[in-house]
């Protein structure tokens, strides 16, 4: 697990800022979603992943209790999952540039539809009514990575808890965009992983700092049972 160090002083400045320390507490469950993402075998299984998290394999129990306490509570589970097929290399050159020629192949056959790293990891307690969603982009909200932020709002759901896996790159883009397309957004502390706590805890300060909320996954499973019980 990831040791979680957010400065006292960015704490203060964000009370300074917004009058409290925990600025979405108040959330409605019924209009909250638990978006999980890229918690897939290419991230997590060994002699699968093309790029192997190995912190994301201890974030699991933690999802599994927040998507527990999310269903229970009147909220939605999201599933998201990353996928990459041939036409990316058209659709998104620049990433494929940077990732170079024989990396580029090696995701592309790891991640596309029915290949065995595009299945979620085995652990998750996904449930027969969550929603599963396909993204092409790091961020599940960039205009047409995905038809998430449009799903979302069908269904009147505006709060966002951020959950899986890399915390500085899909989920960090993902809770980023959200906030910036009007969802109020909250990154979880304990049910994100990265390669490393410096880049873990770097994102979720940054993130803090301008963008939305982050708590522990007791703290969001406590805000989701107390906003069930005053219904």
């Amino acid at each position: 697990m990831h040791a979680i160090d957010i400065p006292q002083s960015v704490i203060d400045r964000v009370v300074r800022h917004r009058g409290r320390e925990h600025i979405y507490d108040d959330l409605d469950a019924r209009q909250t979603a638990l978006i999980v993402v890229d918690m897939q075998n290419a991230f997590m299984m060994p002699g699968v992943a093309h790029v192997m998290c190995d912190a994301a394999r201890d974030i699991v129990p933690a999802i599994n209790r927040l998507a527990t306490a999310t269903r229970a509570s009147g909220g939605t589970v999201v599933w998201v999952k990353n996928t990459f097929g041939e036409p990316s290399l058209e659709t998104w050159p620049v990433f494929h540039a940077m990732t170079g020629p024989e990396r580029t192949q090696v995701r592309i056959k790891t991640m596309a539809e029915g290949a065995i790293g595009h299945a979620l990891w085995a652990g998750l307690d996904v449930d027969d009514a969550d929603l599963i969603v396909k993204k092409d982009r790091y961020s599940a909200f960039v205009p047409g990575a995905s038809a998430l932020p449009q799903i979302l709002r069908e269904r009147g759901l505006d709060t966002l808890l951020i959950t899986g896996t890399v915390t500085n790159v899909c989920c960090d883009s993902t809770a980023r965009d959200a906030m910036m397309q009007n969802f109020r957004t909250v990154m979880i502390t304990d049910a994100n992983a990265a390669h490393t706590d410096e880049e873990h805890n770097a994102a979720l300060i940054a993130f803090y700092l301008a963008f939305g909320d982050i708590m522990s996954a007791d703290l969001a499973i406590e805000c989701l049972e107390r906003s069930a019980a005053a219904v």
